[in-house]
Parts: structure tokens; sequence; C-alpha cells
């Protein structure tokens, strides 16, 4: 996984929306409507991981199963 920072325009103030942002927001907002992920019940980080990867597999799904295929 690569992590990019991204600084903003010089000269500038106030609120700046960075570039692809929408994205993380719109994802964190599907993982919140799992019941499971509104609090931090997992004690062990690789099982929350799991978790997080099971629901996106069911987003997933749900996505490709309401796709128009015609």
């Amino acid at each position: 996984m690569d992590l990019q920072t991204i600084l903003r325009p010089p000269n500038t103030s106030g609120f700046v929306v960075s570039p692809n942002r929408w994205i993380v927001e719109r994802t964190f907002d599907w993982l919140a409507r799992h019941r499971r992920h509104s609090k931090d019940y997992e004690h062990n980080p690789e099982t929350s991981e799991a978790m997080i990867q099971i629901s996106m597999i069911g987003l997933v799904t749900r996505k490709l199963a309401n796709q128009n295929w015609g």
C-alpha cells in the first residue's frame, strides 16, 4: 500500500477540498452502515481487518448483483 501526503496549495486559506477525499469518505460511510463497525468491538487488529474485509465483500457482492447487465 502506498501512502501519499497531499499538501494544501500555497497561498490558500480556509477549507480546501482534497482530491479523492470523497472516495475515502464514501467508503467509511459504507462501513459505518454495518452495526459491527459502529464501535471498536475487536481487540485484535487482525480480527478487525477481517471484519472490514467481510463487510466490503458483502458490499461489492450486493453492488454486482444489482448491476444492470443488459
